[in-house]
């Protein structure tokens, strides 16, 4: 065997093993909506919804609870992790990424941002407005915006068949977006916020994956991601919390209740499927590139519909299975482009 087939084999190898991290991460991530929508019901949160309503309303009751629900949820992935990069022995390279704050570390802090209170508030908002469902599925477009930036930031190509696949997302969006939206601006009801909240994290997750991708030229992805949920829970425990609670939401005394054996054990269900989930959506990016990482991890959207079908016997509305149905052709079509594509993940 020479060099050149040597080559090729280590890169269909290495195509494989994106591919599987991407999927891992689609299936986990789907499982994350379990809990995710279960929360909203559970002490606490749910007394913390009403007495903040009755005082300012659904609406800001909701997303403020979603702040407190995005922080914990922040904190319990933190945990995982860290006890994933203990067992793995990576405190030290953990240390010296941390250092590299200009070159490497920043972008993962930067990626928290959007991750966090864009992407996953976002989401919280749309599972406590809409649903499980729509929340999964509305976020079906996020690939699009990870390619394209991607795309611009940093080279990285984008195929005739992979452009074809982000056009099937486009238009899976739309259908998704439209029907609802408009009925619900039409009626007045304030459900609009929750399809704004699903904007958001379609956005939120197009960015970071976009920013990731940066970090991911120097750093491990077990690495990368810890770095990333340290700069959300600062963002959340130290920033976001606190100056709620300074301004007059009763923050402080909802998490003190969150501590009941029910809540904690969602809870840590969903730290350990969004952290794992998270890990594999990392790993995917440095093999297969953002585009396609992002493109077979929207798989999530049909995993977590029939998860939530299966276990609360919701079925979505047929503009969302059909908008969904459109995104998950475009994932599909960019999973089937042929490897030898992949040879080189960016231009020149």
């Amino acid at each position: 065997m020479d060099l050149q087939e040597l080559k090729k084999l280590e890169q269909k190898r290495r195509v494989r093993y994106g591919y599987m991290w991407a999927l891992f991460c689609a299936v986990l991530w789907g499982l994350w909506y379990l809990p995710g929508t279960v929360v909203w019901d559970l002490n606490p949160f749910d007394e913390m919804f009403g007495e903040i309503a009755a005082a300012s309303g659904d609406d800001v009751s909701l997303v403020v609870t979603a702040v407190l629900i995005s922080g914990f949820n922040a904190l319990t992935v933190i945990i995982a992790l860290l006890v994933w990069n203990g067992v793995l022995g990576k405190y030290g390279e953990m240390k010296r990424t941390l250092k590299e704050f200009k070159p490497c570390s920043k972008w993962f802090f930067l990626g928290s941002i959007f991750g966090g209170p864009v992407a996953i508030l976002g989401s919280f908002i749309a599972m406590g407005f809409v649903g499980g469902a729509f929340a999964a599925v509305a976020a079906l477009m996020y690939p699009v915006v990870g390619s394209i930036l991607a795309s611009q930031w940093y080279g990285e190509k984008i195929s005739r068949r992979a452009a074809i696949g982000i056009f099937m997302i486009i238009i899976g969006g739309l259908i998704i977006f439209g029907g609802g939206l408009f009925a619900e601006l039409g009626s007045g009801n304030i459900g609009w916020i929750g399809y704004l909240g699903g904007l958001m994290a379609a956005v939120g997750w197009g960015i970071e994956g976009a920013i990731a991708g940066k970090g991911l030229d120097i750093a491990e992805p077990d690495i990368g991601i810890t770095i990333r949920f340290l700069g959300e829970n600062i963002i959340w425990w130290i920033i976001l919390i606190p100056l709620l609670a300074i301004t007059g939401f009763p923050m402080i005394k909802y998490a003190l209740l969150a501590f009941e054996p029910l809540t904690i054990l969602v809870l840590v269900f969903a730290g350990i499927t969004f952290g794992f989930c998270y890990v594999s959506w990392y790993k995917s990016f440095p093999l297969i590139g953002v585009g396609r990482g992002q493109g077979i991890g929207n798989l999530y959207g049909m995993f977590a519909v029939i998860f939530i079908i299966l276990f609360f016997g919701d079925v979505p509305s047929w503009t969302l299975l059909l908008g969904g149905a459109f995104c998950l052709l475009g994932s599909f079509t960019m999973f089937s482009e042929e490897t030898g594509g992949l040879e080189s993940l960016r231009g020149e």
